[in-house]
């Protein structure tokens, strides 16, 4: 009996120490009310409108579009409008896709004087003398391949073995490349002598190397 009594007692002290809870003013049916608020306006409806919960300080209606409203510690950058983001203009990006806005402002008399213009800005750099070389660093394909006019497979020199086909394709796979096969070619006497039959057609060019890429080069 006495434990019960204790436990009475410490619980009413407990309640008397408690803070009080002031009353929000909020009741059942105003808070409805602001929830169907709400989700109407969630749905589009009022959208003018800021709905404030019931009860709450400042819980006066504010129109987001008011420049005057209280902004706390927004930004100042933060445009007035609803949303709060700032639209910002576009008039940096190309329009040059877009068959309407070209059209608008541009003719076939324009696109000539354009076209002239640019053909008139080109400049064309002539090939100069290829440079000399210093020392004996082998012979030159480049200029040998300019300074020749027959084509790949049309003989100007003449080939006696009799065995040259079959030498020429053993041989000319120990190279890495026609320029290769060309140089050592050319320093083993070529084009008027081929020892190891490099050249089987007599053409002067050794193991199917080709000399119109430089000549192509040099007439751009």
């Amino acid at each position: 009996m006495m434990r019960i009594c204790l436990a009475m007692i410490c619980g009413a002290a407990l309640t008397a120490c408690a803070p009080t809870v002031p009353d929000s003013g909020t009741r059942s049916e105003n808070y409805n009310t602001y929830l169907q608020r709400r989700e109407a306006e969630l749905r589009g409806q009022n959208a003018g409108t800021a709905i404030v919960p019931p009860g709450v300080p400042g819980s006066a209606t504010l129109d987001p579009l008011d420049p005057a409203r209280p902004r706390g510690d927004a930004p100042n950058n933060i445009s007035p409008q609803n949303g709060e983001m700032i639209q910002k203009s576009h008039a940096a990006i190309s329009d040059e896709q877009s068959f309407e806005a070209v059209s608008a402002r541009e003719t076939i008399a324009s696109d000539r004087a354009r076209l002239e213009q640019l053909r008139a800005q080109r400049e064309v750099i002539a090939p100069t003398a290829l440079p000399t070389r210093s020392g004996d660093a082998g012979p030159n394909i480049v200029a040998y391949a300019l300074g020749s006019t027959n084509r790949v497979g049309e003989q100007r020199y003449s080939r006696s073995n009799p065995f040259r086909n079959g030498l020429s394709a053993t041989n000319c796979a120990e190279y890495a490349g026609p320029d290769l096969a060309q140089i050592d070619f050319l320093r083993r006497g070529g084009p008027q002598r081929d020892p190891r039959s490099l050249d089987p057609d007599g053409d002067g060019y050794a193991c199917d190397w080709d000399p119109a890429p430089f000549r192509a080069a040099v007439s751009r």
